[in-house]
């Protein structure tokens, strides 16, 4: 015979009340408690009714995941899938399921809006790419909980987002190359378009100019995705600064490429240039050299997104949220040249 609430509740030494408000979240308990009642309930495989919670509460207990369903590699790209094992962690802690969708088509985004309107899920999170105008206006019209991953360009009230601090990401990078020793440094964006590359280039041209150095345009080169493109923007590059003595990369691939460059044309790294990159995919360390980045913690960034949703959801009527989350360097030799190489 199926456990009930009141075998966990005599297992654990509490009211059914209290198992109850426990799995229907409605109450403050303590995490002890919490914490006990959950054991009981999965060592007597107990599994509460998902729609008797639903008729209760109001709440459908699920959040919706919105996928890129325009990129390509989203579901092969590391980022993505330790942000959303953070939001799946997060979701099952607070007894909730996690729905993921995606937005293959923009221009009606019926699948999302259905998601909505028919109130099949409590709350959302959108990565920026997916949070159109239309979008933000059905969710602030219909007063729905959700928050953007990652900051938009039109940020008004209502829109709760989260992102890393790009711009102190790309200061932090340019202050450790000159405590290295390097002069000469150039940025390399693969555009200046969205808002996170518009952020490292705001920050590469703060900390070029905290340095005493000019910022010339032409040291931020735009150089596209492809191979043969960015090969190319750095000859541009260095055939203007001949002195260019290291390259800020602002995603993995574009320094993949950009180390591919170098060799082939036989340049020392980091002997001749140093690199560093933004973002610490599993192949960085593995490079040869191994990359200096500057870290993104993508699980924290899932994890403060999905605890920050649920926040709104319990407190519809606060303020806007706005969440920075810090960068950090991690050294590896594409950075250490001469003495600093050797210690």
């Amino acid at each position: 015979m199926p456990a009930t609430i009141k075998d966990i509740a005599k297992k654990v030494g509490v009211n059914p009340s209290t198992v109850s408000r426990v799995i229907n979240g409605t109450a403050s308990i303590s995490e002890e408690t919490r914490q006990k009642i959950k054991d009981a309930m999965k060592e007597l495989d107990y599994h509460p009714n998902s729609l008797a919670r639903s008729l209760v509460n109001g709440s459908t207990f699920t959040i919706g995941l919105v996928i890129d369903a325009g990129n390509s590699d989203a579901f092969s790209n590391a980022f993505f899938i330790r942000s959303v094992s953070a939001i799946e962690a997060v979701t099952q802690q607070r007894g909730f399921n996690l729905l993921i969708t995606s937005d293959s088509d923009k221009e009606d985004n019926s699948a999302v809006k259905n998601l909505i309107l028919e109130k099949k899920i409590d709350g959302i999170i959108l990565p920026v790419s997916a949070a159109t105008e239309e979008l933000i206006d059905l969710l602030l019209g219909n007063h729905f909980p959700f928050i953007v991953l990652g900051e938009p360009d039109n940020v008004r009230d209502g829109i709760h987002w989260i992102d890393m601090d790009n711009k102190q990401g790309a200061e932090d990078a340019v202050n450790y190359l000159h405590r290295m020793g390097y002069e000469k440094t150039i940025l390399l964006v693969e555009n200046r378009i969205t808002m996170f590359e518009r952020k490292r280039i705001q920050g590469f041209q703060a900390a070029v100019g905290l340095n005493g150095k000019d910022v010339a345009e032409n040291l931020i080169v735009e150089c596209g995705v492809e191979s043969n493109q960015i090969g190319e923007a750095i000859q541009r590059a260095l055939n203007k600064y001949p002195d260019i003595d290291s390259i800020i990369c602002t995603n993995n691939v574009v320094a993949y490429e950009t180390l591919k460059f170098l060799k082939k044309k036989n340049i020392a790294i980091p002997g001749s240039i140093g690199i560093i990159t933004f973002d610490n995919y599993p192949l960085a360390e593995y490079m040869d050299p191994p990359l200096t980045v500057v870290d993104i913690d993508t699980y924290k960034l899932g994890e403060e997104a999905a605890n920050t949703l649920f926040s709104i959801i319990q407190n519809l009527g606060q303020h806007r949220k706005e969440v920075l989350l810090s960068t950090r360097i991690i050294e590896r030799e594409s950075t250490m040249k001469g003495e600093k190489r050797k210690k």
